[in-house]
């Protein structure tokens, strides 16, 4: 159950969102080494590669968009709730781009992709600050890092649209914006100092969780290899 601190002064919450930023720091440095990522995105990887990525991330958007269900009148959760994030419809037609009508028959997930998900299922359903900091974590990043992979998967396989669907927030006109909104809201949410590391600690784990999701798909590198 959340902790609440409806006694904290406003000036002594702010900054909530730069201490995530820091104190994850290392552990999102760490997840950027993927060799996967790294040989996807100079090209070196086939569309099919490319789908094995976007499938496990399928998985894990099925779980933290289900969760955002359980939390929509939650007084943690609610403020960052949006129809304009939501990514399965997206992750869904890249997909089917990518590999054909029967896309959903050739997604399994691999065992991180399962630990990853059941972490979700652990937490993220009951708990609106666990559920946020997954969320935190997942749509900042697709609203940051992910528009230079966006940028840097047209360059390498020629995808302008179709295909990277999943990098495209059409109804998010200014990311800048709304990030900084994101960040308010994180500044402002009526968490205790206890919470807050609590909230931090799950942030450091999920940064663990996907990239073990990175790790199992490096493990079987060799098929998506262009040759």
């Amino acid at each position: 159950m959340d902790v609440l601190d409806q006694g904290t002064e406003a000036g002594e919450r702010a900054g909530f969102a730069e201490r995530i930023k820091t104190e994850t720091d290392a552990a999102h440095r760490a997840t950027e080494q993927s060799r996967f990522v790294g040989d996807l995105l100079a090209g070196k990887l086939t569309k099919e590669g490319y789908a094995a990525l976007l499938a496990q991330t399928y998985l894990v958007y099925e779980a933290l968009e289900r969760a955002a269900d359980a939390h929509v009148a939650d007084p943690i959760a609610a403020p960052f709730i949006t129809d304009d994030l939501v990514r399965l419809p997206s992750l869904a037609a890249d997909l089917e781009f990518l590999l054909g009508p029967t896309w959903r028959d050739q997604v399994a997930a691999t065992p991180a992709t399962a630990a990853y998900v059941a972490r979700l299922e652990e937490v993220a359903f009951d708990s609106a600050a666990d559920f946020v900091a997954h969320h935190y974590l997942r749509y900042m990043g697709d609203l940051s890092g992910g528009q230079i992979i966006r940028r840097m998967l047209e360059r390498a396989y020629g995808y302008e649209v179709d295909g990277l669907r999943f990098y495209i927030f059409d109804r998010i006109a200014k990311p800048k914006v709304f990030k900084d909104e994101y960040r308010a809201n994180l500044d402002a949410a009526p968490l205790s100092a206890e919470a807050q590391a609590r909230f931090i600690a799950e942030v450091n784990l999920a940064y663990r969780l996907n990239g073990a999701l990175f790790a199992d798909l490096e493990a079987d590198i060799d098929r998506y290899l262009v040759k």
